[in-house]
């Protein structure tokens, strides 16, 4: 149950489209010929001379469990079920009990674990070589943490970020950048705030039972309460989709599901908290956190979204269900809305740009033993820079760990070596572990175009 608290954020402010600025940077003599790309976000009112970019709706992989020893697994032993939570419930329940995962480095490691796993499937069941054609033709692998603040650029105010990029054999891996310090401060919040965060927590915790519609009855705990909370414990599905010409393969927790899971994306359930709205001012700061909600969801194929209002002391209020979908058309019109139409062309405009940066460097320096790393920097209200990183850089990303950049070596070895020539020919991207008939998959293919925002 691994729930990040969501900024209020002020009023989104209007900026004018830029130009693309390019700069040579120079923080080593033999890449001096490197250049570092400053993208502008776009304007907050262009979308109505926006050309709408189609996003597909996403399609699931597979799935796999983090277990309370933080070890992965390729099973749904963390998945839980969605109930209706009790009526009042307290969020500072089992506060004192709360086993917290340290901060950690947003490592890729375990979504690329899961990548190596489809390539199997497919070296299997399509024939060798299979696995990695399908990558080749994958733009971008990542979480969905990082898309959505991607995605979400234009109208952050105050949050800036940062990512670590590497392009390998044409696609593109992106984490998270985090400093020592950062996590450190990160680690050092605050009793309020970390009590705070803990209601996020606890309203998963109030929502979910290990069986589906049966409320937990854990013996000495109030009926509903599913378990005390321990964050080393995830479920996670990794799915793909595609943003205008980018295939996307992206992972990602989820909180739960309603109903019997089929293996597809149909019954995803997100869980959020929010303070109960009081007047206009609540109701605006509330519309403005949506845009996340929104987005988080959407990037996995999460078809509703249960939000539980609670008190400033954690006392849940009430609970509504939101349909993903149907979320824009709540803030449509409005003084300060966000257009998701606005966010997808920039999240089109960011990653063509980005590829064609890190592309265009990797075939000019193919002699190079290892690609380059970059460093994306995306700043509230000003735009995004794309760095080269010098050796101090790269060593500081690696963290000293067995890695090539901040990919582990083991996943740079498997994706690196050179295709066979007795490959079998290139293939679409694998389906989820549950296979389907050709019919079924022609048809969904051919009826498929994206999500209706």
């Amino acid at each position: 149950m691994n729930k990040r608290r969501l900024s209020e954020s002020p009023e989104p402010h209007e900026r004018p489209a830029k130009r693309l600025e390019i700069e040579t940077t120079g923080s080593q003599p033999e890449e001096s010929s490197v250049s570092s790309t400053s993208l502008a976000y776009p304007s907050l009112h262009s979308s109505t001379s926006l050309r709408p970019v189609p996003f597909q709706q996403p399609s699931s992989l597979l799935t796999f469990s983090y277990n309370p020893q933080r070890v992965m697994e390729f099973t749904n032993s963390a998945l839980r079920y969605y109930i209706d939570p009790p009526p009042g419930a307290d969020l500072r329940y089992g506060y004192e009990r709360w086993i917290k995962r340290p901060e950690e480095k947003s490592r890729l490691d375990g979504l690329l674990r899961a990548i190596e796993r489809i390539m199997e499937k497919a070296d299997t069941s399509m024939g060798p070589g299979s696995g990695k054609k399908w990558l080749r033709d994958i733009a971008v692998v990542t979480w969905r943490g990082v898309m959505t603040k991607i995605l979400t650029a234009p109208y952050e105010e105050r949050d800036g970020c940062e990512f670590n990029a590497m392009c390998v054999n044409g696609t593109i891996y992106l984490e998270e950048h985090l400093t020592d310090a950062r996590l450190a401060e990160k680690e050092d919040i605050a009793p309020r705030h970390r009590q705070q965060t803990y209601y996020g927590y606890s309203f998963e915790s109030w929502c979910t039972s290990s069986r589906p519609g049966i409320p937990e009855q854990i013996d000495g705990h109030p009926r509903g309460w599913g378990g005390d909370v321990d964050t080393n414990v995830q479920w996670c599905s990794v799915i793909k989709t595609k943003l205008g010409d980018n295939r996307l393969v992206v992972g990602g927790e989820v909180d739960c599901v309603r109903g019997e899971y089929q293996g597809r994306t149909d019954k995803l359930v997100e869980l959020k908290t929010s303070m109960s709205i009081r007047g206009p001012e609540d109701e605006a700061r509330f519309e403005k956190k949506l845009l996340k909600f929104y987005m988080q969801s959407f990037l996995l194929g999460v078809p509703e979204i249960v939000v539980g209002f609670r008190t400033p002391a954690g006392r849940l209020t009430t609970t509504q269900v939101f349909k993903t979908i149907e979320i824009p058309r709540l803030v449509r019109g409005k003084p300060g809305a966000w257009d998701p139409q606005i966010c997808l062309s920039w999240g089109q405009h960011f990653l063509s740009t980005l590829k064609s940066v890190l592309s265009s460097q990797a075939a000019s320096s193919e002699s190079a033993s290892t690609p380059r790393v970059w460093r994306v920097s995306l700043r509230p209200r000003d735009g995004v820079t794309i760095t080269p990183l010098d050796a101090d850089g790269v060593k500081e990303v690696q963290g000293g760990e067995d890695r090539v950049g901040f990919l582990p070596k083991w996943y740079y070895d498997l994706v690196s070596r050179p295709l066979s020539s007795s490959s079998s020919p290139v293939v679409t991207a694998p389906e989820s572990p549950r296979r389907r008939d050709d019919t079924t998959l022609r048809a969904q293919q051919a009826s498929h175009h994206g999500w209706n925002i």
